[in-house]
């Protein structure tokens, strides 16, 4: 394989919010993401941006709920939208239990709680837990235990 352009990991995910703005803000304080990118187009709309957690990028922008002509032939929502949840996001941290209590105080909703994911020797051991965001995307914290054998 080719190398990735600078400063890109070889795969990134998009999330969609209605409000994008807020959204950016809220991954920083509750998540710990960084913002490495946000630019605004008409009343202050998203129109693309990026966050960083370590290696990892996500972009985030504005749903296109009401758009006559979506790009890629359908809307890019929020699950508010949907009515539901659209994916699901797994991101290693270095300590979950403080991850999780941040996330908490910023009103995160733990789905799932703090708990040990143990597949044998044979595999590896994770402390986890589940979270919604403020419009409700599914995240996964994980701190690794250990490692496969």
């Amino acid at each position: 394989m080719k190398d990735t352009p600078p400063g890109w990991p070889r795969l990134s995910a998009s999330l969609y919010y209605r409000d994008a703005a807020a959204a950016i803000d809220w991954l920083c304080r509750a998540f710990g993401f960084e913002l490495r990118l946000r630019i605004e187009g008409e009343n202050g709309r998203i129109e693309h941006s990026e966050l960083t957690y370590g290696d990892g990028l996500i972009m985030v922008g504005q749903e296109e709920a009401g758009t006559a002509a979506p790009r890629f032939g359908r809307r890019r929502i929020s699950p508010v939208t949907a009515g539901g949840n659209t994916q699901g996001l797994m991101v290693y941290v270095d300590d979950v239990d403080a991850h999780c209590a941040r996330a908490r105080t910023h009103g995160a909703t733990v789905v799932e709680p703090l708990a040990i994911h143990d597949y044998g020797e044979d595999y590896w051991a994770d402390r986890s837990y589940g979270a919604l965001d403020l419009e409700g995307h599914v995240w996964w914290f994980s701190q690794r235990l250990r490692s496969r054998a």
